[in-house]
């Protein structure tokens, strides 16, 4: 059973039960006005009547002084079962009316409906009791009333309210079941919405509802923004797939290459011990030649493989969540030692440093081997793409903030490649096949700077040259003596 029917059950059973109390109430209001004052006047008859008996007193004869006053409304009469006498009022006569009276040892004292040639009456019937008959029964008395025209109406008011209660019952149920379908209506909306989700991949669709802000309102504005969650959510985990996808391939992609040259240059070198001096019209240094070579390709391709099973190492630490520990780092002795040694890297442009004393008292938190680490991928990347000219290394501030700045004259990138370079195994097409590398360490250095709480500014022209600037917080400090 549907809730709308269950509400609309419950709302008609409660109103059944409330209209058979007021039906009740006004009848047994009714009743009562119509009947009570009928049974006074009953009594009020019968104790009159009743003091017309009395017993001579000289001979203790019963004697009957008549039936008690006359009243065209009331029917009286009287039954004496000493003499068998029958007395009745003069309308009783008038109409040829007689009740029936009880046996002398069977009288109740009270009221009770008779019938009489169709008619209906109610009837006071009462014992008449005598001191001088020991209190014994010596007649009975009844007085009855007409009361065709009152049974007629309590029949009709039984009647309009027995049909008026169903009927309103009846109408309330419909009324109640249309207005429980158009207030859940919306529910069932809700439930198309969750089985289109269930059916299909479309998170995008809203439950339209123009209704009250009511139970049902907000329950659709929960639903709606649960959807709107579950579509980011949906949106950031199919991102991730895609990236991890696209990883994977890249990944393998990067190692096959290596894999491919090392097993190449071992099967040469196989070939080639397997032979004898002079076999194949090849002398001893040719085959010590052939062989060096050969080993110093499978040795650059291992470098080659180390750094790139490193850097994605680090990226999977980074995809973890996992974090470094950080303290605060001395700016000056850092950047200085930075400086030196990246004047030992390989590199054809020339290398240029800015005045590092300015970074006396200023210190960062953070992880003084990730940031040297994040530092020599920009600079390392700056020589590769620099083939002549210079590239520089100095420091800016900027309100609570020091930016590190690496400038090179080199190639430079498109605009447009910009947002990609911080992609994984992303490299410009003017560099592939042209200088090494795998495209990782852009990410790390990113990754880096994100864990550091600073930023990366990029400025760059193709043809002239590309300028990074990272961006850390600043930890004040008092200078160094």
């Amino acid at each position: 059973m549907s809730i709308r029917l269950r509400l609309t059950a419950w709302y008609s059973g409660i109103l059944a039960v409330m209209l058979l109390a007021l039906s009740a109430a006004i009848y047994g209001f009714v009743y009562f006005n119509t009947y009570g004052d009928l049974k006074d006047r009953l009594k009020v008859q019968s104790e009159q009547t009743k003091l017309l008996f009395s017993v001579d007193r000289y001979n203790g004869e019963l004697k009957l002084g008549g039936v008690g006053p006359e009243n065209s409304n009331l029917y009286t009469q009287i039954y004496t079962y000493g003499s068998k006498s029958l007395s009745q009022s003069t309308n009783m006569i008038n109409f040829g009316l007689r009740f029936d009276y009880p046996a002398k040892d069977k009288i109740a004292k009270g009221f009770r409906n008779v019938v009489v040639d169709g008619n209906q009456f109610l009837i006071y019937e009462m014992p008449i009791e005598l001191e001088h008959y020991n209190n014994n029964p010596v007649a009975v008395l009844q007085v009855a009333a007409y009361v065709n025209e009152q049974n007629k109406l309590l029949e009709r008011l039984k009647n309009i309210l027995l049909v008026g209660s169903f009927a309103t019952l009846i109408a309330a149920f419909t009324f109640g079941l249309f207005l429980a379908r158009k207030a859940m209506s919306p529910i069932g909306k809700v439930i198309e919405a969750a089985n289109g989700i269930q059916t299909g991949t479309d998170l995008s669709s809203r439950i339209e509802y123009d209704g009250p802000p009511d139970e049902i309102g907000r329950l659709i504005e929960t639903v709606n923004n649960m959807l709107g969650r579950m579509e980011g959510f949906y949106t950031e985990l199919e991102d991730s797939y895609a990236a991890q996808r696209r990883f994977v391939s890249d990944a393998s992609h990067e190692l096959r290459t290596p894999l491919t040259t090392i097993r190449g240059n071992i099967d040469l070198l196989q070939k080639v011990w397997e032979m004898e001096p002079g076999e194949g019209k090849m002398s001893e240094a040719e085959i010590r030649q052939l062989s060096m070579e050969s080993v110093k390709d499978i040795a650059d391709e291992s470098k080659r493989m180390s750094r790139l099973v490193a850097d994605m190492l680090s990226l999977a630490r980074a995809d973890t969540g996992r974090t470094f520990e950080i303290e605060p780092v001395a700016l000056e002795p850092m950047m200085t030692e930075i400086a030196r040694r990246a004047s030992f890297l390989p590199r054809q442009a020339e290398w240029v440093t800015g005045d590092m004393s300015v970074l006396n008292g200023k210190y960062v938190v953070g992880n003084k081997d990730y940031l040297q680490q994040m530092l020599f991928i920009f600079i390392d990347n700056a020589f590769k793409y620099t083939p002549s000219g210079e590239v520089s290394l100095d420091t800016i501030f900027y309100q609570n903030q020091v930016g590190i700045r690496i400038t090179d004259t080199g190639i430079g990138m498109d605009k447009d490649e910009v947002p990609y370079i911080f992609d994984r195994f992303y490299r410009a097409d003017e560099s592939r096949g042209i200088t090494e590398g795998i495209g990782l360490g852009l990410s790390i250095a990113k990754w880096i700077i994100d864990e550091h709480g600073g930023s990366v500014e990029v400025v760059t022209r193709q043809g002239e040259g590309t300028t990074f600037v990272i961006w850390l917080p600043l930890l004040f400090a008092p200078p160094l003596e």
